[in-house]
């Protein structure tokens, strides 16, 4: 844990129902300095649509808080939803950031698109962050935890006594999450539960997912001590029960509907395609690319 980890920072959580994403503010109430993690631009598959609703939501909470954004971070390249960091930082002028690791899951999904100019190097962020380094939001001190498993890259960024853990560890009641895209692993996703679970039992976690099982109101907050307790796939589960439990259960789930859309932006921090002679932007998808069709 950062040296400060006693401190609490106020969490915002913005929750998107299309993908049931959470995007979160992070705020030190004491310099009014705040990060914002994982945020959704909106896009509408069916008709190719983007906008900017749920990022201007987390535009007008920070300004009618007063707050000043110091990042906007991503805790990996998500493949369920776009990212709105490129946006963002054209907004506000806050650096941008993400897990040193990104530039595997580019070299990776370089080869899925064919895409021989795309960067591999991690050049569309501002930092790059690695794993154990320090940072701060305000007077809050953050640490990064490498949390691979989900995907090459993913990270978990600890601001005073919250972790922000995405795609590894979901709400109690919801278990964790898939390893099984391009990159992904079981058991490197157990190894940095326990990372995660290593921390205080207090220490509050705020998952990036959450899809109301049983029709539940959407919730996104639990803590260490919590889930080790209640958690089906953690409490009293050895690393070999994990993987083949996380395994078997990967095999009947279908690819995410926008995988293939928003990995080709989110490998570049959130920038769409650039615009072709004719003004307009085109994504592309690879025919039989992936495991997981629908059907199977």
């Amino acid at each position: 844990m950062p040296a400060a980890a006693t401190a609490r920072p106020d969490v915002k959580g913005f929750y998107e129902e299309r993908t049931g994403s959470i995007q979160y503010v992070v705020s030190d109430p004491l310099t009014k300095r705040c990060a914002i993690i994982d945020p959704v631009l909106d896009f509408d598959e069916k008709s190719g649509a983007t906008a900017t609703v749920q990022a201007d939501r987390i535009l007008d909470y920070v300004a009618g808080k007063g707050l000043t954004v110091e990042w906007i971070l991503d805790t990996h390249p998500h493949a369920d939803h776009f990212s709105a960091a490129a946006y963002l930082k054209e907004k506000t002028g806050a650096p941008t950031g993400i897990g040193s690791e990104v530039v595997r899951v580019q070299r990776l999904w370089k080869g899925i698109y064919n895409w021989p100019e795309l960067e591999t190097d991690g050049s569309q962020w501002d930092h790059l962050f690695a794993d154990g380094e320090r940072f701060s939001v305000g007077s809050n001190a953050g640490q990064v935890i490498y949390s691979p498993g989900h995907t090459l890259a993913s990270v978990t960024y600890v601001v005073g006594d919250a972790a922000f853990v995405h795609d590894t560890i979901f709400m109690p009641d919801s278990g964790t999450a898939r390893a099984d895209f391009p990159g992904g692993d079981a058991r490197q996703l157990w190894r940095s539960i326990s990372r995660i679970l290593a921390l205080p039992d207090e220490t509050r976690l705020f998952t990036g997912h959450d899809y109301q099982p049983d029709g539940r109101e959407a919730r996104w907050e639990s803590t260490v001590g919590e889930e080790k307790r209640s958690n089906p796939h953690l409490a009293g589960m050895t690393e070999d029960a994990f993987v083949e439990l996380r395994e078997a259960r990967d095999k009947t789930l279908p690819m995410p509907k926008l995988i293939l859309h928003a990995l080709q932006v989110n490998i570049r921090g959130g920038r769409l395609p650039e615009p072709e002679s004719n003004g307009a932007r085109y994504l592309k998808f690879p025919i039989n690319a992936l495991q997981g069709a629908a059907w199977d």
